[in-house]
């Protein structure tokens, strides 16, 4: 069941990956979180992140996890950020006029949720045993694509879980069919927060939704699993195999722990701390922080 080369091309037209040098600090100032171990103090929707800075620039972004904000340094937007600002607000400041800033926060929230249904189905895209359905997958990126180009108005109207319910019908059986020749090992929402999974068998696993904060998973089999909204906060991937793995996201990977031999989907990049050996901020916690913000966990 191997999986064909993600197109990079096609995630680099459409943008889905984060490019803070082009968006004007807009998960800074838009999303709340509470003081945890994810983020040292609380902070309300709408209100500037005190390390923003005039430029919209992080001013501790080199230090985030050592400064007790992991919480920031794993936060993907899958590219929203910059999209609402260049593209739906045109370069608009949100400092200067309140009501164009709550548009614009209100604009993020629907962009980053049609963005994360774009990566899904670039990675649906590449599945052979999946390919009777490409046709419908490409239609609903296209869809969704256009979509993420509407003006203002039209962006804040839109029923996002109207449009993507049938993208996720495709998605669910995408999974299906990758995961059709293995044995059927159903762990959607499982609780397996501090498990002991080390070299476990999941290959083909259902694992949508799954806890698996603080598991330990080192050395295992993770080829065609399902990750989708995988919670793998502190889990102990080193030496595993994720390779081919579905659905799989770059905030996973910057939320867990590794190693330079785990092995990694092609369309996702090691996190530097692995090749360093080093892991700062992160901890064998085996709980569920409460008030994080955690958009890489859909309801699917």
């Amino acid at each position: 069941m191997a999986q064909q080369q993600p197109d990079r091309d096609e995630r680099a037209r459409l943008g889905l990956r984060p490019d803070c040098g082009s968006c004007l600090g807009l998960c800074c100032v838009a999303l709340p979180f509470a003081a945890s171990a994810d983020f040292a103090f609380d902070k309300r929707a709408g209100e500037p992140c005190p390390n923003l800075r005039a430029d919209f620039r992080c001013s501790i972004h080199r230090d985030l996890r050592q400064r007790g904000f992991s919480g920031c340094a794993v936060f993907d937007c899958f590219g929203a950020g910059q999209k609402v600002s260049r593209v739906t607000f045109a370069d608009q400041d949100w400092r200067a006029d309140p009501r164009t800033a709550g548009r614009m926060f209100d604009a993020l929230a629907v962009m980053r949720q049609l963005h994360e249904l774009l990566w899904y189905l670039t990675d649906a895209l590449t599945r052979q045993p999946a390919r009777e359905l490409h046709g419908p997958l490409r239609r609903a990126l296209d869809d969704t694509e256009r979509l993420t180009r509407s003006g203002p108005e039209d962006l804040l109207a839109l029923d996002v879980p109207a449009h993507r319910e049938a993208a996720d019908a495709l998605l669910l059986r995408t999974s299906e069919l990758v995961r059709a020749g293995y044995p059927r090992r159903d762990l959607r929402r499982a609780d397996l927060v501090g498990a002991r999974l080390k070299g476990a068998d999941l290959r083909g696993a259902d694992l949508r939704g799954a806890y698996l904060i603080g598991a330990d998973l080192r050395g295992a089999d993770l080829r065609a699993a399902d990750l989708i909204g995988a919670d793998v906060r502190d889990a102990d991937l080193r030496g595993a195999d994720l390779s081919g793995s579905l659905f799989a996201t770059q905030s996973q990977l910057e939320a867990a722990r590794g190693d330079v031999v785990t092995r990694l989907p092609p369309a996702l990049s090691r996190p530097a701390r692995w090749s360093a050996g080093s892991e700062p901020g992160l901890g064998r916690r085996a709980v569920r922080p409460s008030g994080r913000r955690s958009a890489d966990r859909p309801t699917r």
